[in-house]
């Protein structure tokens, strides 16, 4: 009998769960999600913002991990009984045997991280007291001496020219790097099943694990079927980024590029190498680290915390902790990208991923897989090549020699048609646009016989393997400057140099090479005129192409957020080849009571103006000033704050200075103090909080009724922003945001969707609209739902949701719209029926409020 193939069945209830009794709908979401991950699917869960989203996630997830990790023990219990073919009483022994030993595993690791967390106590309350020194900084002022050989590629690169099979040479891999592990580790890092957690931002992440924290997990105690009281500790770690985690102070005072700074004392030796990186072959302070991180959960900031108290790089620590993790938080990109993953050491097979805030996952894949550079940096890695070559030419390896004339080839063919498109763009006689739109192939072609037979995947490989990109820019680097070295004042501080340390330019060229040897059809470069430079960028036309590498090898994977709505543009864009029994949704109503939130389409102001804000009227002075009256009528009825959506920073500032002109704007603040969005992130805070305090500067019985904020649909404040109560007591959007259709990107996606759709062979219905347009309508209906969520953020929360634009009264833009308010939705005619359900609403809570 094989464990592996019995059922979890699903619980009717989640002990662990922190609020007895759930919510009907948290209970239906955790049963959804448990089922999923048991039944290897994909899903797409919608549970609108104050319902207990992150709350129900993390409990189903993790309570499907305990029922899990018992059904393995189990298996590997059963396993031994139905193998032997001892005596019924030698059997006996050995299953006891065989379950003291694992117990007794089990026994020493929990002690292992007890003594972690005593540890862990004893530093923080050492903290206080401690002075942390310097590192004494040893720079070699030889006047303008360079040790070339310092500059040469390491000789253990290995060859891909070899005649072992790629199968082969995964097994050497997998083998050496068992040999290089450190003896304090006995050679054996465990992993298990494991959560992996994903958000877009680390702020989004930091909410995490204080869900954690709330859940009441019961510890099983060693050898009892019976849980104690005590709260089970998961293990987790927090994966974040060198310039979050680092914690060497002369690194990070230096300028330049702190992952290149980090690369750069890593590679260094003795007294150079960083202090926070123990000594080659000496993993014990490392490893002790790794204990601490997996004793107790620690968000970014616990983890630097932890790295200055025990002087370990944490960064390098919380990797360390990744095998031996129940539950991984991490960014997106960390995630999605087969880089990060690889350079991490994350192996997603038959893992769990959960990736919140999915709304932003396919304008996320979208832009890790483009790469963006200019003529600038094109000739720059030209030239840094080309130094390099002819300088080390005769010392280098016939393999390290034949990879770097191949990649001179390729950057030279590449300049020249670069020079050739903008020379021919430059030409009085030529109609060329400033924008051309390649395939792959025409890019390739174009750059001629000698490239075409190159093998870019075979080139990229070499320069990621042997991180020789590095070496020709610091060698770029130091010979440019090693004159002004020589000439500068003996008064110059040791160890400051005038441009830090910057990312290799080839880096970005080592980027577009994979982008190209890896989806000639899906991928498009884009040459545009920016003055006398020439940008090009690559872009990934299909999402799904760098997603697919996570979903084909995951157990399961859950996308979530509170607004997924239109979910069939994620399934269509994402994932068309899941079959369809691994393929599962899940939208769930909200918490709120129908009374607390209304929502109403406006589609005709006071004078009886249509209300249709294409892109043409948001310039019209006559529906700019019809939009005036309507939110000057609005201002007068709504208490608090009211957050007011533009579909552009264009439509904004013309309404701004149109206002201004004829006093509307004075007239706004009568009754609300007006805020706007800055165009600059810097601004951003200062505003909010400004904001804040004068929506709250209020009651219901007073005659003030707080502030407006103008701002700007999928910018700063339209995402992941909380305008709960009073900052937010009514929504209004303007228009609907559709993206720029001249924009050569968005053209390409477009044509590229219509393709695949064709090549599908899926038939529409009689009418239906083609691919393209709906994935055009889906872009916009997404950027709206997200300003939508900005309100009702908790059960008691209350507010009006006005769309202003008679386009949303169409069934296709309202079946866009958020399960749990498209169905309750007023059309307004008519101006007064709008003020009429606006002020009969307001009156009901402030009645409400009184009594």
């Amino acid at each position: 009998m094989d464990t592996d193939n019995l059922v979890l069945p699903t619980p009717s209830n989640f002990p662990a769960f922190p609020y007895d009794p759930p919510y009907s709908i948290q209970i239906d979401l955790m049963s959804h999600v448990y089922t999923s991950i048991e039944k290897r699917q994909v899903t797409i869960v919608e549970s609108p913002t104050g319902t207990g989203k992150t709350l129900s996630l993390l409990c189903s997830s993790l309570s499907w991990l305990v029922d899990e990790k018992d059904r393995a023990r189990k298996g590997q219990l059963l396993q031994q009984s139905l193998s032997s073919a001892a005596p019924s009483w030698v059997a006996a022994q050995a299953l006891d045997i065989l379950k003291r030993e694992l117990e007794a595993e089990d026994k020493e690791y929990e002690e292992r991280l007890a003594k972690a967390r005593k540890t862990e106590a004893h530093f923080r309350m050492l903290a206080g007291a401690r002075v942390t020194k310097k590192q004494r900084v040893t720079v070699d002022l030889d006047q303008g001496h360079v040790d070339e050989d310092a500059y040469l590629p390491d000789d253990d690169c290995e060859d891909t020219q070899d005649n072992f099979s790629p199968a082969v040479r995964a097994l050497m891999a997998k083998m050496d790097k068992s040999n290089k592990r450190d003896p304090a580790s006995r050679g054996d890092e465990p992993s298990c099943t494991k959560i992996y957690y994903a958000s877009r931002t680390h702020s989004q992440l930091s909410q995490v694990l204080p869900e954690l924290t709330r859940l009441k997990f019961k510890h099983l105690a060693l050898g009892s079927a019976v849980p104690d009281e005590s709260t089970r500790q998961w293990r987790t770690v927090s994966l974040g980024s060198r310039k979050q985690l680092c914690i060497n102070e002369d690194a990070r005072s230096r300028p330049g590029d702190i992952d290149e700074k980090c690369r750069e004392l890593l590679e260094e030796k003795q007294n150079k190498r960083c202090q926070y990186l123990p000594p080659v072959g000496d993993d014990t302070r490392m490893l002790d680290l790794r204990d601490q991180i997996l004793a107790s959960p620690k968000d970014i900031e616990d983890l630097a915390t932890a790295g200055k108290n025990t002087q370990t790089c944490p960064y390098y620590g919380s990797r360390r902790a990744i095998p031996q993790a129940e539950l991984v938080t991490l960014p997106y990109n960390l995630l999605l990208q087969k880089t990060a993953r690889e350079a991490l050491g994350i192996d997603l097979t038959n893992q769990v991923i959960i990736i919140d805030e999915a709304h932003n996952l396919i304008p996320t894949l979208l832009s890790l897989s483009s790469v963006r550079l200019t003529s600038t940096i094109l000739s720059t890695s030209l030239k840094q090549v080309s130094v390099y070559y002819k300088k080390f030419r005769n010392k280098l390896s016939a393999m390290h020699a034949l990879h770097l004339k191949r990649l001179l080839n390729f950057l030279d063919a590449f300049q020249r048609v670069t020079m050739d498109w903008m020379a021919q763009k430059s030409s009085a006689k030529s109609q060329r646009q400033d924008t051309e739109v390649m395939t792959v192939p025409d890019f390739i072609h174009r750059l001629g016989r000698k490239v075409e037979g190159i093998n870019l995947l075979e080139i990229e490989s070499y320069l990621k393997r042997s991180k020789i990109a590095r070496k020709i820019s610091r060698y770029a680097v130091d010979v440019s400057e090693g004159h002004n070295r020589i000439t500068e004042s003996v008064a110059e501080k040791p160890g400051k140099h005038s441009s830090g340390v910057a990312t290799p330019p080839l880096h970005t060229i080592e980027a577009l090479m994979l982008g190209l040897a890896g989806a000639s059809e899906d991928g498009r470069l884009i040459f545009s005129a920016v003055g006398d430079t020439v940008e090009i960028k690559y872009q990934l036309l299909n999402p799904s192409t760098l997603f697919r590498d996570v979903v084909d090898v995951a157990r399961s994977v859950v996308l979530a957020g509170g607004t997924m709505s239109p979910i069939s543009a994620v399934v269509s864009e994402l994932f068309t080849y899941v079959p369809q029994n691994r393929l599962s949704t899940f939208s769930c109503g909200h918490i709120i009571p129908a009374s607390n939130v209304q929502t109403l389409l406006l589609t005709k102001g006071p004078s009886g103006l249509d209300l249709e804000f294409k892109f043409a009227q948001q310039s019209n002075r006559q529906v700019v000033s019809e939009l005036g009256q309507i939110v000057l009528n609005f201002c007068n009825v709504v208490p608090g704050g009211m957050v007011v959506f533009f579909p552009s920073y264009a439509s904004l500032n013309f309404a701004r200075e149109a206002w201004s002109l004829s006093g509307l704007l004075d007239k706004f603040s009568v009754k609300k103090k007006v805020f706007l969005e800055p165009q600059e992130s810097s601004g951003v805070d200062v505003i909010l909080r400004e904001y804040a305090i004068a929506a709250k500067t209020h009651t219901l019985l007073d005659k003030k009724t707080g502030a407006v904020l103008f701002a700007v649909i999928g910018a700063k404040l339209s995402e992941g922003l909380n305008f709960s109560d009073d900052l937010a007591r009514a929504v209004v959007v303007i228009g609907l945001p559709f993206a720029n259709k001249n924009s050569p990107e968005l053209q390409e996606r477009m044509r590229y969707a219509n393709q695949a759709e064709s090549r599908s062979g899926i038939k529409r219905h009689a009418g239906g609209k083609d691919a393209a347009t709906e994935m055009y309508e889906n872009m916009c209906m997404n950027a709206v739902n997200q300003s939508i969520g900005r309100a009702i953020r908790h059960r008691g929360d209350w507010a009006s949701l006005v769309l202003i634009d008679r386009r949303f009264t169409s069934s296709a833009i309202r079946g866009k719209l958020p399960q749990w308010l498209r169905d309750d939705v007023a059309v307004c005619e008519t101006f007064g029926q709008a003020m009429k359900h606006l002020g009969n609403f307001y009156r009901e809570k402030r009645q409400r409020t009184v009594c």
